[in-house]
C-alpha cells in the first residue's frame, strides 16, 4: 500500500477547486468579489450602470448559495490529516506486531506477518515496521501472535442510547407519537450516555453504531452516528462521528463540503399501526411532506439564481423553515435515508417514491423480502440501496414471515451490498459479527460477511474514508479477536477505539488450533434456489426413508452425557421383519448425536410473534383477573391442549437438529400452567410420537414490574398453593415431588426467596421439591447456594444481557469476565441447561450450547455440552428418563452437530419409528 502524504493545509480555493471544480471557485469568486464592491460602495454597487443596494445578509446568502448543490464528503485534504478530530491527548502510541489482518479490502483482504501502528487517533502504518520505528519516541507494543484483526464493528441499525438497558420509564426515547411525520427530530436530543450495553457491544467488538428513531412514524427524525468509547467530557455529542457542522455553530466554513446526514424513515406495519393507517395513508403522508420540501427546494433555487445575477431588489431573506431544512436536503442529496420496510409492497412504493421526488436511499432496513425482489431495488433513484438485514430473525410478524437465511447470499448474488445489523436492543449488539457468522454459514462470500459488518456500513454511512477498514491514515479503531473472525463464538482479546484500549484486562478463552483458519461451510445451493422459487416459503416437511435399515457410515456416535463411543457405522433397523434392503448414507466424517431440547419460547404455541390470530392466547393471572365461574378449580392450563405442529420455526428447529421442545403455557401472570414435551417434527397431534410427554412440569412467574402484585404477594400465593394445595392438583404433586416446579425468575434476590421457600416446603412435606429455575439473569450470584440446595437453572438466555432492572448483574463472560454464569453454576455442582427467548431462534439452539463450551476455556466437555440442550433440559423439566432412552437421534455431514461446519441432514427417530431426510 502505497504511503499517504503528509497532512497540509491548502487554501481555500484549492479545497474547493480539488472537490467540486471550477464552478465553485468561480462561486466563491464572485462572493468576494460583490462582497468587495458592496463595501467599498458602502452598501451599493454598480451593476449595469445601475445603482442596486445589497442587504446586510448579502455576504452570508451569496456563500449559502454557493454551497447550495455542493455534495458532501470530507475536505480533499482529509487523507492528508496527521492526527484525528477525535484524538485523546496523552494516549500512548501502540505497535501491533505481527498480525494477521483482515483489511476490509477489496483490493487485498488479507495480510499477515503484518504490523500496525496506532497514533494521534489514526492507523500511521500497516506493513513491516523496520524502517518507521526509528521516527518513533516512546510507544506500547502488543505482540499480536498471529491473532487476527479487523476493522471496528460498525452497526448500522442501532437503538444504543435511546432504547436504553435496564429499560426504566424515564430513559426510553426510540420513538415519538406526536405525528406520522417528524423529520425535524433527532436521536442525538434524547442519548441516554449511561446505558449498561454501551460497555457490553464494546467487548464483542462494536466500534461504531448508528443512532435510528424507532420506526412508529413515516420519518421518525435525524439519526446520528456515535462511537461507543466512554470520553471525559461524558456528554452525548462527545460520542458523535462526524456530525452535521451546524450542530455545534451555525456559522459553516463556505470552503467546507457539508458532512452527510442520516434520517429515519418507516413503511408498513408500524407507522400503519401507530396511527390506525393504511400503506396508501402512510404513502400520502411521504408524498404530502416531500412536496412540502420540494416546494421550499424550488424556492431557494430560485431565490438564489436571482441573488447570484445580484437581482436583489424585493428579494427579502433566504426561503427556509427550520422543521423541514433536513428534508429539503434529502432532495439535495445530502442526507442517507435509511427506511424500515419488509414487503415487496413496501419496497416498491418506496423506490417508486424516490423516483417522484428524485433522492437517493441508502439502505432498505429488516428488509425481509428484498431478496426476492433485487430488481426493484436497482429502479431506486440514483443508485441501488442497500439491504440492512438480520441473519435468522424473522417471522416474528406477518412482515416477516417470508424472510429467508438465504437472502444476504442471494442479495450479493444480484449485485446488491449487504449490511448486517442488531436493531439493537433487538439483537444484542454485542453479538453482531455472530449475524455476520450466520450469514457465511448460509452461503455469503466469507469477505463479504466481514465487509457487512465493516466495510460496507461503513461506506452506505458515507464515512468509509475513516471507518471501516484498516488503511493508513483511518480511524484507530481496532478489533484482536481470539479466533478466526467468522469462527463461531469469536471474541475480541482486546478493543481499540480512537487509538485508545477499551477492555482493562480483558479475559481470553482459549479455542481450538482450527478455529484460526476459516471455516467451511455446507453446501445450502439447491435451499436457496427453494427460498426464491416458493416466495420464501418452501416446503420443511422432511421425507421418510423407505428402506428397512439406513446405515449411516464415517461417522462419530456421540451422546450427552458420554463420551464418543464409536467411530465408523451406525445401524438402524426400522421393521422386526428379516433385512429385505437397506440405505446407506455417508456423513462425510459426521456424527450422530442426541436430538436437542428446545425451551423457554411459546414454539409450539405460535405462529408469528405479532399476530394473535396464530397464537393458543395468554392465560389469566389468577392474582390479578376475574377466573370466569368455569374455570374456578380447575386454573392450571395445559399446553398439550393448544399445541399447533408443522409451523414454520418448529420446522426449521427441526432442521436444526432440536427435536423435540418442553413449552408452557403463554403468561405473564403468576400460574403459567403445565409444559408439555412434543416432536418438533411431527405433522400433527395424533401422529405417532408427536406428543412425547403431555405433562412435564408446573410452570410459575415471579417477577417485578408494574402492574404486577408485590413480589411478597406472589411469594405468599405460591406459598399457599404449594402447602395448602388439594389432594391430587399439580401443585399438590408438585409438593410430593412428583413433577418439577419451574419458576421463571431473573433476580438473585426473588431466587433467594425461592431457596428458602424450597425448604419450608420440604420441611413441612418431608418430601425433597424438584425445583428449577429459569431466566436466572443473576443466579451465579447464588451459585452456591443452588447447589447445596440441589435447584436446577435454566440459563435463558444462554448469553445474558440487562434488558430489565431485576437483570442488571448479569455475568457478562470473556472477554470482560473470566467465568460466564453457565461455568460459575456448574463449578458448584448446578444442574444447567439452556433457553432462548423467542421461537424463530430454537434453530440456532445447537450454536448457543456450541458457543457456551468455546467460552468456558476448556471446563465443558463436549458431552456436557450436548446435555446442557438435551438430557439435562429433559431431567430439569420433567422429562421421564423412560422416555428420554428412546429419543431422537440426529444426523449431521462434514463434522459435529456442534460445529458451524456442519449440516443436519437426517433425523432418527424411534419413537415415531422413522428416518427423515431434510
Amino acid at each position: 500500500m502505497d504511503k499517504l502524504p503528509v497532512y497540509t493545509q491548502p487554501g481555500r480555493v484549492e479545497r474547493l477547486v480539488h472537490k467540486n471544480g471550477l464552478a465553485r471557485v468561480l462561486i466563491l469568486c464572485s462572493v468576494t468579489v460583490v462582497v468587495w464592491l458592496w463595501s467599498a460602495s458602502r452598501y451599493t454597487v454598480s451593476v449595469a450602470k445601475e445603482s442596486v443596494r445589497l442587504p446586510f445578509h448579502a455576504e452570508e446568502t451569496l456563500q449559502k448559495c454557493g454551497m447550495l448543490h455542493v455534495q458532501p464528503g470530507p475536505p480533499p485534504d482529509f487523507a492528508r490529516r496527521t492526527q484525528s478530530d477525535r484524538f485523546v491527548d496523552g494516549t500512548p502510541a501502540t505497535l501491533l506486531k505481527n498480525a494477521s489482518v483482515w483489511t476490509g479490502g477489496p483490493l487485498q483482504y488479507e495480510i499477515h506477518g503484518a504490523d500496525i501502528m496506532l497514533d494521534k487517533g489514526i492507523i500511521k502504518f500497516l506493513g513491516p515496521s523496520e524502517d518507521i520505528l526509528a521516527n518513533y519516541g516512546d510507544f506500547l507494543t502488543v505482540d499480536v501472535g498471529g491473532s487476527w484483526v479487523t476493522p471496528g464493528i460498525v452497526d448500522m441499525h442501532s437503538h444504543l442510547g435511546v432504547d436504553s438497558v435496564p429499560e426504566l420509564s424515564g430513559a426510553g426515547d426510540t420513538n415519538s407519537y406526536k405525528g406520522p411525520i417528524l423529520p425535524w427530530l433527532r436521536s442525538l436530543d434524547g442519548l441516554n450516555t449511561h446505558d449498561d450495553a454501551y460497555r457490553l457491544s464494546v467487548s464483542g467488538g462494536v466500534t461504531t453504531a448508528n443512532v435510528l428513531p424507532g420506526s412508529a412514524n413515516a420519518i421518525g427524525g435525524q439519526a446520528f452516528v456515535i462511537k461507543l468509547r466512554p470520553t471525559e467530557e461524558r456528554s452525548p455529542s462527545s460520542m458523535l462521528l462526524e456530525p452535521p457542522y451546524t450542530i455545534n455553530d451555525t456559522r459553516v466554513d463556505p470552503a467546507l463540503p457539508p458532512r452527510w446526514r442520516q434520517m429515519k424513515h418507516a413503511c408498513g406495519e408500524n407507522p400503519s399501526l401507530v396511527y390506525g393507517n393504511t400503506r396508501m395513508d402512510t404513502f400520502w403522508a411521504f408524498r404530502e411532506a416531500y412536496d412540502t420540501a420540494r416546494k421550499i427546494k424550488e424556492g431557494q433555487d430560485a431565490y438564489c439564481a436571482k441573488a447570484l445575477a445580484s437581482e436583489w431588489d424585493g428579494l427579502g431573506n433566504f426561503p427556509e423553515e427550520l422543521q423541514w431544512e433536513a428534508l429539503v436536503d434529502v432532495l439535495r442529496g445530502r442526507v442517507k435515508v435509511h427506511t424500515h420496510c419488509y414487503e415487496a409492497v413496501d419496497l416498491d412504493d418506496f423506490v417508486r417514491l424516490t423516483n417522484e421526488f428524485k433522492f437517493p436511499l441508502a439502505a432498505f432496513h429488516h428488509a425481509h423480502e428484498t431478496y426476492l425482489v433485487p430488481g426493484t431495488l436497482k429502479q431506486a433513484y440514483n443508485n441501488t440501496p442497500a439491504a440492512a438485514l438480520f441473519a435468522t430473525n424473522a417471522r416474528y410478524k406477518r412482515e416477516a414471515y417470508r424472510g429467508s437465511e438465504f437472502a444476504p447470499r442471494i442479495l450479493a448474488e444480484n449485485g446488491i451490498d449487504v449490511v448486517m445489523k442488531s436493531d439493537h436492543p433487538v439483537l444484542n449488539s454485542r453479538y453482531l459479527l455472530y449475524e455476520a457468522q450466520q450469514a457465511y454459514f448460509y452461503g455469503l462470500d466469507a469477505d463479504l460477511a466481514l465487509s457487512a459488518v465493516t466495510s460496507t456500513p461503513a461506506k452506505v454511512l458515507g464515512l468509509d474514508h475513516r471507518i471501516g477498514f484498516i488503511r493508513e491514515g483511518y480511524d484507530a479503531d481496532i478489533v484482536i479477536w481470539d479466533s478466526h473472525p467468522l469462527a463461531l463464538g469469536a471474541t475480541p482479546k482486546q478493543v481499540w477505539i480512537d487509538g485508545i484500549a477499551q477492555i482493562e484486562n480483558p479475559y481470553v478463552s482459549e479455542k481450538p488450533i482450527t478455529f484460526q483458519t476459516l471455516p467451511t461451510t455446507p453446501d445450502f445451493e439447491e435451499q436457496a434456489k427453494a427460498a426464491i422459487k416458493y416466495q420464501g416459503l418452501p416446503p420443511l416437511t422432511p421425507s421418510r426413508a423407505k428402506a428397512d435399515t439406513v446405515v449411516f457410515t464415517n461417522s462419530l456416535y456421540e451422546r450427552a452425557s458420554l463420551h464418543v463411543l464409536d467411530h465408523g457405522v451406525f445401524a438402524l433397523h426400522l421393521s422386526t421383519h428379516w433385512i429385505k434392503n437397506f440405505d446407506s448414507f455417508d456423513l462425510q466424517g459426521g456424527s450422530i448425536s442426541p436430538g436437542l431440547v428446545s425451551y423457554g419460547s411459546p414454539l409450539g404455541l405460535e405462529e408469528i410473534q405479532g399476530e394473535m390470530s396464530t397464537h393458543d392466547g395468554v392465560v389469566l393471572d389468577p392474582l390479578t383477573s376475574n377466573i370466569p365461574d368455569l374455570l374456578v378449580g380447575n386454573e392450571v392450563m395445559l399446553a398439550v391442549d393448544g399445541l399447533q405442529f408443522a409451523g414454520r420455526d418448529t420446522l426449521l428447529a427441526y432442521h436444526g437438529g432440536v427435536t423435540s421442545a418442553i413449552t408452557p403455557p403463554t403468561s405473564n401472570g403468576l400460574v403459567a400452567g403445565l409444559s408439555t414435551a412434543f416432536s418438533t417434527g411431527a405433522a400433527h397431534a395424533l401422529e405417532e410420537g408427536a406428543v412425547i410427554q403431555e405433562i412435564a412440569a408446573l410452570h410459575v412467574n415471579i417477577h417485578r414490574g408494574s402492574g404486577s402484585p408485590s413480589v411478597s404477594s406472589q411469594i405468599a400465593a405460591l406459598r399457599h398453593l404449594l402447602l395448602e394445595a388439594a389432594s391430587g392438583t399439580p401443585f399438590d404433586r408438585v409438593a410430593k415431588g412428583e413433577i418439577p416446579l419451574v419458576v421463571q425468575a431473573q433476580n438473585a434476590d426473588i431466587i433467594a426467596s425461592l431457596i428458602k421457600l424450597k425448604k419450608e416446603v420440604e420441611a413441612s412435606k418431608g418430601v425433597e421439591l424438584k425445583l428449577t429455575v429459569a431466566g436466572a439473569a443473576e443466579a451465579h450470584l447464588l451459585a452456591k447456594n443452588l447447589g447445596e440446595a440441589n435447584i436446577g437453572v435454566i440459563v435463558t438466555p444462554s448469553r445474558p444481557f440487562p434488558e430489565a432492572w431485576e437483570m442488571t448483574r448479569i455475568l457478562p463472560g470473556p472477554p470482560l469476565t473470566k467465568d460466564s454464569a453457565i461455568t460459575t453454576l456448574l463449578a458448584h455442582g448446578v444442574k444447567v441447561g439452556i433457553g432462548i427467548l423467542e421461537q424463530w431462534s430454537a434453530r440456532n439452539t445447537r450454536f448457543d450450547a456450541a458457543w457456551a463450551a468455546l467460552e468456558s476455556n476448556g471446563q465443558i466437555s463436549k458431552s456436557e455440552t450436548l446435555a446442557l440442550a438435551s438430557t439435562n433440559l429433559e431431567e430439569l423439566l420433567g422429562v421421564k428418563p423412560t422416555v428420554s432412552l428412546s429419543g431422537d437421534l440426529v444426523a449431521t455431514v462434514g463434522g459435529s452437530l456442534l460445529d458451524l461446519e456442519a449440516k443436519v441432514v437426517g433425523i432418527i427417530s424411534p419413537r415415531r419409528h422413522s428416518v427423515e431426510w431434510l
